[in-house]
């Protein structure tokens, strides 16, 4: 029997929307969730999909100002207000009209997946376009209004739970949630992104490792640009499990932003479609293992709207909802014709870009002469022996 799911998904959902030729299109969503929809993945037995509820005034502000809030909804009820020192009106963040309730049924969405795994309703619950992580508690930044992920860790910490772990696979360092929970012990933050030294937003370095009451808790691995697959898979198996196992977490939280492709337009990582999946497959793994299935997963970025998100992310749901696609499988006509009609460009004709997302383990030794395995040390050697772990070469 697979796992109880719950999916938050509704068209109102699109009307978190920074208008045209802003890179945070919602395009990339509606196709993801046809596609999921073309391949019998929403209709699963045990899978329920729901419409968001709003998250309320008291929900946001348990992470971010109310002068945030306040400034989110005026500036949503006049989009020709900007209040660029909360973040808004900027290239990044461009108002738009009724941004205050577009971005609240985000984290309405997060939060509710939250509270029903929290409360054993289900085993998984999952909110694609979610994982705003960049939103700070005063200031919206990089396309993140308010911190979905952010908010959903806050309910299930006052749920009652002690340890919640959040993996974030974002090309980008997720620094938002960093940040809230940066000297709260109960929190455990790991991203795997690109160097801080090439990219958005210059943070996630590997000596960000805590604050003062929580040494530890903070775990950042800074990958250098052009790393594909193998590399990063590499990363990936050497320093979350390890940290994830020390850290004992009774909830995982993910984020799965899928702009580490090699055709995401922002970004400079080489992943694929295949290795991409193979890092929801272990982080489903590690959920069962050490947090009886608990796992609450969202979206993230992602840019390559047509040719890598809906993929990449219809992997993600088939994953969650128990059963895997496989890569060769061929994506549907009716699909594909959409895409064509919607977008005028061709649609993939399958759910894989042909790569072999094999990797070398950490433990068959380590090349300092690597750039990603200096990458990979330098993280080993600053988190490591916090959370009481051998450094290994």
């Amino acid at each position: 029997m697979g796992p109880h799911v719950r999916v938050m998904w509704d068209a109102a959902m699109l009307e978190y929307n920074f208008g045209p030729g802003h890179p945070m299109t919602p395009i990339r969503v509606d196709l993801t969730m046809r596609l999921a929809d073309a391949l019998g993945v929403l209709d699963r037995p045990g899978t329920d999909v729901q419409a968001p509820p709003q998250a309320d005034d008291a929900t946001l502000t348990s992470v971010h100002t109310p002068t945030l809030v306040a400034a989110v909804r005026a500036s949503g009820e006049d989009p020709t207000r900007v209040a660029e020192q909360h973040g808004l009106g900027t290239d990044d963040n461009p108002t738009f009209r009724g941004m205050h309730a577009a971005t609240a049924r985000v984290v309405g969405g997060s939060v509710d997946v939250a509270r029903a795994v929290l409360a054993g309703q289900v085993d998984h619950g999952v909110n694609i376009i979610g994982g705003l992580h960049h939103g700070m508690p005063d200031r919206a930044s990089g396309f993140c209004i308010y911190n979905d992920v952010a908010v959903a860790i806050r309910a299930l910490l006052d749920g009652g739970i002690q340890r919640v772990a959040y993996v974030d696979v974002d090309v980008h360092h997720g620094d938002g949630v960093q940040e809230i929970f940066y000297d709260d012990p109960r929190v455990l933050t790991v991203s795997l992104h690109e160097t801080p030294r090439t990219l958005f937003p210059g943070t996630g370095y590997p000596e960000e490792t805590g604050g003062t009451h929580a040494p530890g808790s903070a775990v950042n691995v800074a990958l250098p640009p052009g790393t594909g697959d193998a590399g990063w898979l590499r990363a990936f198996h050497a320093v979350v499990p390890p940290v994830l196992r020390a850290f004992a977490p009774q909830v995982l939280v993910t984020q799965h932003g899928c702009d580490s492709h090699a055709h995401d337009p922002l970004a400079h990582l080489e992943l694929s479609v295949d290795g991409q999946r193979a890092s929801y497959l272990a982080l489903r793994d590690l959920a069962h293992e050490l947090c009886d299935g608990r796992w609450v997963v969202t979206g993230g970025g992602g840019y390559a709207a047509v040719d890598v998100v809906p993929r990449a992310w219809t992997h993600l749901l088939a994953i969650v909802t128990g059963q895997p696609i496989e890569p060769s499988t061929v994506v549907p006509q009716q699909w594909r014709d959409f895409v064509t009609a919607r977008t005028g460009r061709p649609a993939p004709a399958r759910m894989t870009d042909g790569a072999d997302p094999t990797y070398v383990p950490w433990e068959q030794g380590y090349d300092p002469g690597d750039w990603v395995d200096r990458a990979i040390m330098a993280t080993r050697r600053a988190s490591f022996p916090l959370l009481g772990l051998d450094v290994a070469w």
